[in-house]
């Protein structure tokens, strides 16, 4: 396994923050389905995500850490994905970084 950190800055309080990432949860089921399969979400706590979802049958676990300032996302590739990391990095920095762009709606 490969472990993986990305971090996402924000200016939206925590309500916010977890509203945004329930609606992409929502999103991403409907646009990914079969791609990745299930994506398995739950709130552990007021401000951690765990999220599980399988790429080309490969088991992906992760976290998404809601912080003051800023979402710590913790993921850990299987080690066949992690000669993508730097994309998969680069993906989900992109992904959060607009979805949690703009003022509060």
């Amino acid at each position: 396994m490969k472990p993986i950190e990305v971090r996402i800055p924000h200016g939206l309080d925590k309500d916010e923050v977890r509203r945004r990432l329930d609606r992409a949860v929502v999103k991403a089921r409907d646009e990914y389905a079969d791609q990745v399969g299930e994506i398995e979400a739950s709130w552990q706590g007021e401000d951690r995500l765990e999220l599980q979802l399988a790429v080309m049958g490969m088991q992906i676990d992760s976290t998404l850490d809601i912080l003051p300032a800023e979402i710590l996302v913790s993921l850990e590739l299987p080690a066949l994905a992690g000669m993508f990391a730097g994309k998969i990095r680069e993906g989900i920095a992109q992904r959060l970084g607009g979805l949690l762009a703009g003022p509060t709606v």
